[in-house]
């Protein structure tokens, strides 16, 4: 019998069966995982003449070297400041005579992703908590949500009747084996909006894209960090999500776990920055943590391994040597965990 491949074994797993190994969907753009990810080139972040950039919707996104390149939209100087004039501000790019099949052709050319091998996460846009805050600001956009609800539903619709449109008329073409959502809607300590808020303000519109994946039989991956456990009854059950990255123990993983079965895909598990991230740990104490977490959350499928380091300083030896350790002895855990 043939040996899966890595993307074959992936898709088990979202599929809620028990894979031949732990999935290994790693955050580091030098480790081959076993999906990676495209999506239209029409919503891809652009670069003016001074090597500022901006989003499609006109957010112009900054860095530092402690984010290690990681972009966030800039903290001052915001495009809105009163939610009731968004219709003046917000403008949904032109979709009027885009070519989506040679779009599609040409951005998964550019992808280069071993088809064979790799399943292919079509990356929707559904941050509509994280629009409201790049466009506000937190103070403004949560003071938005509580003062002004119609406004903001109709923002909402607006970017969501935008990107369903996206979604409806290039997911035939790129032909994805998996659909990639994602909000940050949570904090380590605590979701940054109700659970009413949640099921009233997002929930329907994550739901109104997930359907195109739904109607196809696609597996559902969604990114939330922090604690946003308590989305998850919805997210699964409303939303249709088979995955969420990446699960942090900020959250009660257990009951989670308990809850939904193999039925959700818990990627993640671990907090590097309490783990690896440590001065002076050895190998010993890393596979220790990992064969923990695996433990604790791989047994009858439902689990694949990811963690992310930030490495703000690319001559710190030490934690480059972490970081391919980690990685390495995930695969290697991975490998034997279900042949025991």
């Amino acid at each position: 019998m043939a040996k899966l491949t890595e993307k074959e074994n992936y898709l088990m797993c979202l599929r809620g069966e028990q894979p031949e190994w732990i999935p290994h969907v790693s955050m580091d753009p030098g480790v081959k995982g076993p999906s990676a990810g495209t999506g239209p080139s029409i919503l891809a972040r652009k670069l003016d003449d001074e090597g500022r950039m901006w989003d499609i919707w006109g957010v112009e996104l900054i860095t530092s070297k402690e984010a290690a390149g990681g972009m966030i939209p800039k903290t001052w100087d915001f495009l809105l400041d009163d939610v009731t004039k968004w219709h003046d501000v917000i403008k949904a790019p032109d979709l009027t005579g885009v070519d989506w099949e040679a779009m599609a052709k040409k951005d998964l050319e550019r992808a280069h992703i071993d088809r064979e091998n790799q399943a292919v996460t079509y990356g929707a846009s559904s941050g509509f908590f994280q629009n409201l805050m790049a466009f506000m600001g937190f103070t403004e956009g949560l003071c938005a949500l509580y003062e002004e609800p119609e406004e903001c539903e109709a923002l909402f619709d607006y970017l969501c009747d935008f990107q369903v449109e996206v979604v409806r008329n290039s997911i035939d073409y790129y032909q994805p084996d998996i659909l990639g959502m994602g909000d940050d809607s949570a904090a380590w300590g605590n979701p940054f909006v109700s659970l009413d808020m949640m099921q009233k303000y997002f929930i329907p519109r994550y739901s109104r894209i997930s359907q195109f994946a739904k109607d196809r039989n696609i597996p559902i991956t969604f990114h939330n960090c922090g604690k946003c456990g308590i989305f998850m009854e919805d997210m699964v059950e409303k939303v249709g999500i088979n995955g969420w990255n990446p699960a942090q123990n900020c959250n009660d993983l257990d009951a989670i776990k308990k809850k939904f079965g193999n039925r959700l895909v818990l990627t993640g598990c671990i907090n590097s920055s309490q783990t690896f991230e440590k001065p002076g740990i050895t190998e010993d104490e890393i596979r220790e943590i990992v064969w923990d977490v695996a433990n604790r959350y791989a047994p009858g499928g439902g689990f694949a391994f990811q963690v992310f380091f930030i490495i703000p300083d690319p001559t710190d030896e030490f934690m480059q040597w972490k970081k391919k350790t980690v990685n390495r002895v995930m695969d290697e855990v991975g490998a034997v965990f279900y042949k025991q």
